[in-house]
């Protein structure tokens, strides 16, 4: 399986604050499996978000977190080459700040109770429904 990860940016309309005058906020979307990637890239395109770099597995999202600097990540926790948990453990190095959301199969509770211990801010479950991962997201870059 290959990992493969997105940039995406979503423009925030209405506030005072900086972030929400227009400026994109941006996520770090992993997933390996090619259906799942094409399920998310249409949910966030409806959605108003915006695809914008990929890369092939979680050493290549480690990669492209220092590269861009999303306001989110969202990683899948079984990726090949590095986990999705080692690679949140990486990025948090990083970034003690990182908000990452984790997206894992059912059955993977251990896995996800891992993460959320690791930092991870939420988790999504597969398959995805369109609004969690929405609500998600947006609860994330709150």
């Amino acid at each position: 399986m290959i990992a493969l990860v997105f940039m995406v940016r979503f423009e925030s309309k209405g506030s005072e604050n900086a972030e929400e005058k227009g400026m994109a906020k941006s996520v770090l979307i992993c997933d390996d499996a090619a259906f799942m990637r094409m399920m998310i890239r249409d949910i966030l395109t409806k959605n108003g978000f915006v695809v914008a770099a990929e890369a092939e597995n979680g050493v290549k999202a480690i990669e492209k977190y220092q590269e861009t600097h999303p306001d989110l990540v969202l990683m899948d926790i079984t990726m090949p080459e590095m986990d999705g948990i080692q690679a949140l453990k990486e990025i948090r190095k990083l970034n003690a700040n990182a908000q990452v959301v984790m997206c894992s199969a059912m059955g993977q509770q251990a896995m996800v109770i891992e993460s959320i211990q690791a930092g991870a801010r939420d988790f999504i479950v597969k398959p995805f429904q369109a609004d969690r991962v929405i609500d998600a997201v947006r609860k994330a870059l709150e």
